[in-house]
């Protein structure tokens, strides 16, 4: 069955609503006739900003009134940042596209320093980030880290209020706002591996819903669907935390993937990381397959300590 209107569910955080343009724009150069309508919606997580994030729910904040949307058949599909994705699902909702991933980088911005080796003793950093705060202690510990949530303006504003010497984001994001020029440095992977899945942008619908499927499949790139199905796997052998301060960067490299992951403690006064790699048509067993290396060398008790906090 063709169909010729979808309905896209939407944040409307000028983030979200890029990325939900993006999709329309996108679907619409592989279906010229197709009409598309947004529906925006304000959650929880965009409301509560008083809080870290970590307090309010994680990240699943973001994207549980956007599957509820769906659910009810408000929506046809909702656009997420694969990063801000739980591993699970809720019945009957499915995730069958996710798109070409950019660069999946953090970046440092800051108004008055180049690079994180050039902030002073005792400087403030700016992030909600439990996986930047571990890697920013575990590199610099004499940083001070500070809570920072809002949008990537509301962030940036606060920055330039005095509030932090620099803050930590997200390339992708700046970058799709239009405001790399605020950007001071990537931050190399050896200081900060970036977040599960971060960089994709991922298209959740109902899993029964075949001509949306068939419609949105041509969004969908292979390469960083493998990437994420191997970041996925890990995440989900780890407690399924992506409030947690877990990283991964995978890579594809001819037939293999090659995966970096790492779990660390909030003060980055232990950190355990390592590397893995496997066939392409494996990708699953490459993420686990890291996940289990970590958790032999102490990554258990690491992330134990942290959920019974």
């Amino acid at each position: 069955m063709s169909i010729n209107r979808i309905r896209i569910t939407t944040r409307e955080s000028p983030l979200a609503l890029w990325q939900a343009k993006h999709v329309r724009n996108e679907l619409i150069k592989h279906h010229p006739e197709l009409a598309v309508e947004l529906i925006g919606i304000t959650t929880q997580g965009d409301i509560i900003l008083d809080k870290p994030l970590v307090d309010v729910g994680g990240k699943g904040l973001f994207i549980k009134e956007l599957e509820q949307v769906i659910l009810e058949d408000r929506a046809d599909i909702a656009v997420h940042s694969m990063k801000d994705v739980t591993v699970d699902f809720p019945p009957g909702l499915a995730l069958p596209v996710i798109m070409r991933r950019t660069d999946p980088r953090d970046v440092l911005i800051s108004n008055a320093y180049s690079t994180v080796d050039e902030l002073p003793d005792g400087a403030v950093v700016g992030t909600s980030s439990l996986r930047r705060q571990c890697q920013l202690k575990a590199y610099r510990p004499d940083l001070q880290v500070a809570n920072l949530r809002g949008n990537v303006g509301t962030r940036l504003r606060k920055l330039d209020e005095g509030q932090y010497d620099a803050i930590v984001l997200a390339s992708a994001g700046v970058t799709r706002l239009g405001l790399s020029d605020r950007i001071r440095q990537y931050l190399p992977l050896d200081i900060m591996l970036p977040a599960v899945g971060q960089g994709a942008i991922g298209i959740e619908t109902r899993e029964d819903d075949g001509a949306v499927i068939e419609l949105i499949k041509p969004l969908s790139d292979h390469e960083t669907t493998l990437q994420l199905r191997a970041e996925r796997a890990f995440s989900k052998k780890l407690f399924g935390g992506c409030h947690l301060p877990i990283a991964a960067h995978t890579t594809v490299e001819g037939e293999n993937l090659i995966m970096r992951g790492m779990v660390g403690q909030l003060d980055g006064k232990k950190v355990v990381a390592d590397l893995a790699s496997g066939p392409v048509s494996e990708p699953e067993s490459v993420g686990e397959g890291l996940a289990d290396k970590l958790l032999g060398q102490g990554a258990d008790a690491i992330l134990r300590e942290l959920l019974d906090e």
